[in-house]
């Protein structure tokens, strides 16, 4: 008699209180679907449905890529504003206004090019050099010196300032500011002075910062492409970043935490694989969702776009159908995946309470 007692207390209690559960239940979810007024929009995802639901707007802040062109320029560097140049001047002409009779050369280190694109020589005043390469501004000199000493040769050395180098700024072992040694330095040639990208940098995004505009390229897409290995320009900024996108993990999966995508695009069975797969114990294959938002001007009633802004997609796993799909259907960054609980965890919990009710009623009576 106290053994019915017990247990029938127990069921009683049951009855009365939801059990405990790590995650949500399938049917808790689509039930949304049959409400006079729901809340959100339940999409069951099949193959037939892909090709409407890829012309979905998309959400979450997509990356978006766009990457300058450029043509060659001379191989040597080009002269610019804020550089430093060395003249050597030798005449031997005995009445040469340029040297002594002693020494037949004439030493002018560290002539700094003035904003205006020149740099002071004597007898010469301002000579203008920005935009030579040292060989043409050379030359140039040499001409110029022609007037006053005929017999004059120039030896010109060029040491680049800051507006003629490039700063590489993150995401490699050596960063810095690096001068460009002739005007077709490429970005790739750069990062190798930089060592290269660093192996820790997940999913990494190269970045270029050229006076008020801003580029993004794929590291994947720079070292295949053979255009996309742009000259850089004196003043450019490098930077390679991590991709920050990330999509979140519930539920009764291997693991719950924000995930990072780690390509470009991930699809529903890939970012399922990246969280360590289902929980055996708990999860249901039949109820694998992927919850997004869209903003209010993303949404309407048509088929190109979603009915309201809080959309669940649903995947049966169990059938070849729902792992096509899910095979096909790619996640958008923040969006969160969720693998449902089976209804046999509850089952299996209220059995065990069951269990120990029984126990409890066999010690009671004894």
């Amino acid at each position: 008699m106290m053994r019915c007692l017990c247990a029938g207390l127990l069921l009683g209690l049951l009855g009365a209180c939801s059990l405990p559960r790590g995650a949500v239940l399938l049917n808790e979810v689509v039930k949304e679907k049959d409400a006079e007024t729901p809340t959100y929009q339940v999409v069951h995802v099949s193959r037939d449905k892909l090709p409407v639901l890829a012309e979905w707007p998309r959400t979450g802040g997509e990356q978006t890529y766009h990457w300058p062109t450029t043509t060659r320029g001379p191989q040597s560097g080009v002269i610019r504003a804020g550089d430093t140049v060395d003249l050597i001047i030798w005449d031997n002409d005995e009445n040469s206004l340029l040297t002594s009779l002693e020494q037949k050369s004439t030493e002018m280190r560290g002539l700094s090019v003035s904003s205006s694109g020149t740099i002071f020589v004597p007898y010469l005043t301002d000579v203008v050099v920005t935009g030579m390469t040292p060989n043409n501004a050379r030359r140039h000199i040499q001409k110029q010196l022609e007037v006053i000493s005929p017999s004059a040769q120039v030896q010109l050395i060029h040491k680049p300032g800051e507006g003629n180098s490039v700063d590489l700024v993150t995401g490699v072992p050596k960063p810095g500011s690096y001068p460009l040694p002739s005007r077709n330095t490429s970005i790739l040639s750069l990062l190798s002075l930089g060592g290269g990208i660093s192996k820790d940098v997940r999913n990494p995004v190269v970045r270029l910062i050229r006076g008020q505009r801003t580029y993004n390229i794929r590291a994947a897409d720079l070292f295949e492409t053979e255009q996309a290995n742009i000259i850089l320009r004196g003043g450019d900024k490098v930077l390679v970043r991590e991709d920050g996108r990330y999509f979140t993990s519930l539920g009764a999966t291997g693991t719950e935490e924000l995930v990072y995508f780690d390509r470009e695009t991930i699809t529903v069975l890939e970012a399922l694989s990246m969280v360590g797969g289902f929980n055996d114990n708990r999860a249901n294959l039949k109820g694998m969702l992927v919850l997004r938002d869209y903003g209010p001007g993303q949404i309407a009633p048509t088929p190109e776009t979603p009915d309201l802004q809080q959309v669940v997609f649903a995947f049966d796993l169990t059938t070849a159908e729902g792992l096509f799909a899910a095979r096909k259907f790619r996640v958008n960054p923040g969006d969160t995946v969720i693998a449902t609980e089976s209804p046999v965890t509850a089952a299996r919990t209220i059995f065990g309470i069951l269990g120990s009710a029984v126990g409890l009623a066999n010690n009671v009576s004894n």
